[in-house]
């Protein structure tokens, strides 16, 4: 995260969280769990109605996805990624990390019109 110039904090062990707003990453958790690293950001809660159209909506993004996919976690819907930290190295972390972040930007106007 140094070498890529991110605003970050370690907020646990082997976990960091990234919040640089210039490059869309707002609260994106990093974890490193050997062999994995996970990159996790919440998207927003799921909303309460017209769920299967949300749902739809999801699988539809999930394939335009490069890295990463939409998944539930309880009421909120995540966008994740995970790497395996044994070949990772910065170019394949840095295009996670734009990825998930060209998503959020992107997708976040479609997905918010059902809440």
């Amino acid at each position: 995260m140094i070498n890529l110039s991110l605003t970050y904090e370690e907020v646990g062990e082997n976990m960091w969280l990234i919040e640089d707003s210039e490059k869309g990453l707002g609260h994106v958790f990093v974890y490193a769990d050997d062999p994995l690293v996970t990159i996790r950001a919440k998207v927003m809660e799921q909303p309460e109605g017209d769920r299967e159209r949300f749902y739809e909506e999801l699988l539809r993004l999930n394939n335009e996805m490069i890295h990463g996919a939409y998944a539930l976690e309880g009421s909120n819907v995540v966008l994740v990624d995970t790497l395996e930290s044994g070949t990772l190295d910065l170019e394949e972390y840095q295009a996670s990390l734009e990825a998930i972040g060209l998503a959020l930007a992107q997708h976040y106007p479609r997905l918010s019109q059902y809440l």
